[in-house]
């Protein structure tokens, strides 16, 4: 079935009521955090991004553990380990995830629920970043982080990790993330960690010319292109614009990367996603800079398709990314 009806892109998606109501809460809560002084309402988002701890003991077949890089700048990530097949080596996912570069943690349940369910379906090992977020802190620091939690990993590998096996993952802003930091890593030397491919789940891209599916997919679950404004204008440098190359990878200011030692990837894309036209122009620019790219397009899915266990999108997707990590 496609995503579209009669020549017009269909804008309401067949999901749940309790998807619609969850997502719904997200959108009200999360564009009411948002001041006009460029600030957050932290403790208000506190009513709707509820943090679970790491787990002692295992949970659904998988360990977690919290260890701390940085203090000062809260540099940290959780570790997710599947207890079963002890003596097997595992591919290692580094995951960021999602929330407009403005919101969330690697703690919020809904990524410890989606990172757990990684660990313990693929299977392999994640380690979730808790990066820093705008507006307290620009543009490149979520790039930055990332890359020091590649370094860490390549001098103090995981228990049971094959640091040969190592994607680089994301979804949403983590998605963006997820490619800068590939790219920013591919011109640094490691000693024992291979990057054998990068995985963007619906990543953020942006750019000041609006797209035809940000235009016809207004009111789309999730996606809210003012709040996607305000967090651009939060986290790229004062002064910039959303074709800021850090936003807009192929723009008019972005730069050559065909030289670039830049792996395999797999982009995921939704067909109810305002975001879908930006996610299939960055396809298109990588596979233009020679770059290899497997495309996974779900025509009826709505962005963070894969939070919701329910929805048959996200079973196809786990089957997908499986056969990426095992296949290489």
């Amino acid at each position: 079935m496609s995503g579209t009806a009669g020549g017009e892109l269909r804008t309401s998606p067949k999901v749940p009521w309790k998807i619609r109501f969850l997502l719904a809460t997200f959108n009200a809560i999360s564009n009411a955090c948002l001041r006009r002084n460029g600030t957050i309402n932290r403790s208000l988002m506190k009513l709707i991004d509820f943090k679970v701890p790491p787990a002692d003991k295992p949970v659904n077949g998988v360990a977690t553990a919290d260890t701390t890089l940085d203090p000062s700048r809260n540099l940290w990530f959780r570790y997710f380990r599947p207890t079963s097949g002890e003596n097997e080596n595992l591919p290692i996912i580094i995951y960021f995830h999602g929330g407009g570069l403005v919101f969330l943690s690697p703690s919020s349940k809904s990524y410890d629920d989606l990172c757990r369910r990684l660990a313990g379906e693929l299977p392999a090992v994640v380690v979730s970043v808790n990066y820093r977020l705008a507006p307290e802190y620009r543009f490149p620091s979520p790039y930055e982080d990332g890359v020091d939690i590649l370094k860490f990993i390549d001098e103090n590998p995981p228990e049971k990790a094959d640091l040969t096996r190592f994607y680089v993952a994301g979804d949403s802003a983590g998605g963006n993330i997820a490619h800068h930091v590939t790219a920013m890593a591919a011109e640094h030397d490691f000693r024992n960690l291979k990057i054998a491919g990068a995985v963007l789940i619906q990543p953020l891209f942006g750019g000041e010319e609006r797209t035809e599916s940000e235009i016809q997919l207004v009111g789309a679950p999730l996606v809210c292109l003012k709040r996607s404004d305000w967090s651009w204008k939060a986290f790229l440098p004062e002064g910039s614009d959303r074709d800021h190359p850090a936003a807009n990878v192929f723009g008019p200011k972005s730069s050559d990367i065909s030289g670039l030692k830049y792996p395999k990837s797999l982009v995921f894309i939704g067909g109810l996603d305002p975001l879908r036209d930006r996610q299939k122009r960055y396809c298109e620019g990588m596979k233009r800079n020679g770059k290899e790219v497997k495309v996974v397009d779900y025509p009826n899915a709505i962005h963070g398709f894969y939070a919701f266990p329910e929805l048959p999108e996200t079973t196809l997707f786990l089957k997908e990314l499986q056969e990426f990590i095992y296949s290489q």
